[in-house]
């Protein structure tokens, strides 16, 4: 009998995608045998998941859960949208929501290895990659636990928001988050925007300055004195604050007010909010069909 190495075992994880056990089972019944141990896998994991795991996943679901004042917002991956309409890869992301609620995993990691339906996520993730044939992947999850309240809502299962607020109306809450999945605000207030989006918009007016100064000298008027431009450039960055800050912003559904105004006339507050787009900031394959077609019409002509 050959000894099974955790190098070996790690070696054919990496080829299959299949947990750990699977893959030392899968080595141990091939005696060490790497092609036959892949075959053996196969046949119990599906033809597909060899090499999933290499495989862009920037579609996905995001899903939701709260039970009192605990909550969670999970974004899950796949390659394809078609998957994405998947039962079986939808139930995973909702198990996975429930999951992080209720066991408030560190990080992905723990996540990976809490128990689910009698296995770990990991286990059921790479399983379900057997049967479906695409890669996934659990990319993000925010938990929340709180004394107030908190409501969700969930734009198809592309956008996901969850909102902490305080307040005797529900549907204030649900309404916020609506608000938010709609106009997409960075930070709860404008003193919460990030210093390194502040930046870049204060460049950014900073060059308009500069051009329009360009263009009036061009013209023959007088410049700007250094005091006008600053406080043009400080009143478009002020602009942009209340444009990306949720409460400085139009509600949706009376642009009349702000999203403060309402909040205070509904004797409600916001506390926090937490927003996924499925697949933000992940960089998609492009397929070039044309491109394809051609190649494949040019290897035709060589043959």
């Amino acid at each position: 009998m050959a000894a099974i190495t955790a190098a070996m075992v790690g070696e054919l994880r990496a080829k299959t995608d299949a947990p750990m056990m699977e893959c030392k089972r899968a080595l141990t019944e091939a005696d060490g045998d790497m092609d036959k141990a892949e075959d053996i896998l196969r046949v119990k994991l599906g033809s597909k998941a060899s090499k999933a795991s290499s495989r862009i996943t920037a579609e996905g679901v995001v899903a939701t859960y709260i039970a009192g004042g605990v909550g969670a917002l999970v974004e899950v991956n796949c390659e394809t949208d078609f998957v994405t309409k998947n039962d079986e890869f939808i139930a995973l992301a909702n198990a996975v929501a429930k999951l992080v609620a209720e066991k408030n995993p560190a990080d992905l990691a723990a996540l990976s290895a809490l128990s689910l339906d009698g296995k770990t996520v990991e286990e059921q993730r790479a399983t379900l990659i057997g049967r479906i044939g695409e890669n996934m992947s659990i990319r993000r999850f925010t938990r929340f636990e709180t004394t107030a309240k908190l409501a969700s809502y969930l734009h198809g299962t592309r956008i996901g928001v969850m909102v902490e607020f305080e307040g005797a109306d529900e549907q204030i809450g649900k309404d916020v988050a609506m608000h938010v999945a709609a106009m997409k605000p960075v930070s709860l207030s404008s003193d919460q925007v990030p210093v390194e989006l502040i930046e870049k918009e204060r460049s950014i007016a900073a060059q308009k300055a500069a051009e329009d100064a360009l263009k009036a000298q061009a013209e023959g008027k007088a410049p700007q004195s250094p005091e006008i431009v600053a406080k043009r450039v400080d009143g478009s960055v002020q602009k942009f604050l209340k444009e990306v800050s949720l409460l400085n912003q139009a509600f949706v559904k009376n642009d009349k007010q702000t999203v403060e105004q309402m909040l205070k006339a509904a004797n409600t507050s916001a506390k926090a909010f937490t927003m996924y787009v499925v697949g933000e900031g992940i960089e998609k394959k492009q397929d070039d069909f044309a491109a394809e077609v051609a190649a494949q019409v040019a290897a035709a002509k060589q043959a």
